[in-house]
């Protein structure tokens, strides 16, 4: 079974890379805010996802750990399987499993070819899952044979088609309001819709977007990302200047209640549950502050 996710989540992009310690105190106090979830990635050289899971899920009591996502170049499907089902009997089905083909600028150095077919790629790794065998023995019968649920990183409709095919739903990343309805449209009713948002807390625009092109830099040069933001309807232009739209657009600034209506937007456009991502110029910022901040107006949805 899926875990029970709330509305509102936290993705922390520093969770990657800050020290062990570090990241379980601020896991603690997402929880004692009352965010149901912490999400984070893994990148090329960051903290492994699984076990960095595993320290954040034994440092608190009830909050989800959702990975967005695990690289499937970093292990095989077999290890992914028995990773997860280790997670999940360990801390209380607490480990949600999201899956993403990543990025041929993160894959083909550690020795992979991305190659031409990444669907393809995604297509078989489901399907040697599906296959793969938990010889350990598991607290029931069910749990034992129950397949392991998780959803896949989808920016465009290829991949937002096989997740509502072979998955249990969809975790975009950088994305609109209107991306997440045509995600919706795709995944179907039943699917599980998990989109991003980034944030800042500020009222003064030139603050706002300047925190936002630092935060985005790196995502414009990504040619994944790109084809995200342009089938989205941006431009080659608005990409390569980070225009004022764009930023607007995918950073959503302001005061509380302003941060509260883009989720809300989410929400009502098919979101089954939205992870806030609080950014700042420095990238090792956990940025508590501003959780703690927005906690009340967004728990209340």
């Amino acid at each position: 079974m899926l875990p029970a996710l709330g509305k509102v989540g936290v993705f922390s992009v520093p969770m990657e890379v800050v020290p062990a310690k570090t990241g379980i105190a601020f896991a603690r106090e997402i929880e004692e805010l009352g965010f149901s979830a912490i999400w984070t990635g893994e990148g090329l050289g960051t903290r492994e996802m699984f076990t960095n899971a595993a320290a954040i899920l034994a440092g608190t009591e009830k909050l989800i750990w959702g990975s967005g996502i695990a690289n499937i170049w970093a292990r095989d499907p077999v290890t992914t399987i028995t990773a997860t089902r280790t997670l999940n009997e360990s801390y209380g089905d607490r480990f949600l499993l999201g899956l993403g083909i990543s990025h041929r600028e993160q894959v083909d150095p550690r020795g992979h070819s991305y190659g031409e077919k990444p669907m393809e790629v995604m297509r078989n790794y489901l399907g040697a899952m599906a296959n793969a065998k938990f010889v350990s023995p598991m607290p029931t019968e069910t749990a034992q044979t129950a397949p392991v649920q998780h959803i896949l990183a989808a920016l465009r409709p290829p991949m937002l088609r096989l997740a509502a095919e072979l998955s249990s739903g969809a975790h975009p990343y950088m994305t609109t309001p209107e991306h997440t309805a045509m995600a919706r449209e795709i995944l179907g009713p039943d699917k599980l819709l998990v989109p991003e948002q980034a944030f800042v807390l500020t009222t003064d625009a030139s603050e706002a977007r300047h925190i936002g092109r630092t935060y985005m830099s790196w995502y414009v040069g990504i040619n994944n990302f790109r084809l995200s933001l342009l089938k989205q309807g941006f431009s080659e232009e608005d990409l390569d200047t980070q225009s004022d739209h764009l930023v607007d657009s995918i950073v959503a600034w302001g005061d509380e209640s302003a941060i509260r209506e883009r989720v809300k937007q989410h929400l009502d456009a098919g979101a089954d549950h939205v992870p806030v991502q609080a950014i700042a110029l420095d990238p090792l910022d956990l940025c508590t502050e501003s959780y703690r901040r927005i906690a009340a107006a967004l728990l209340e949805l």
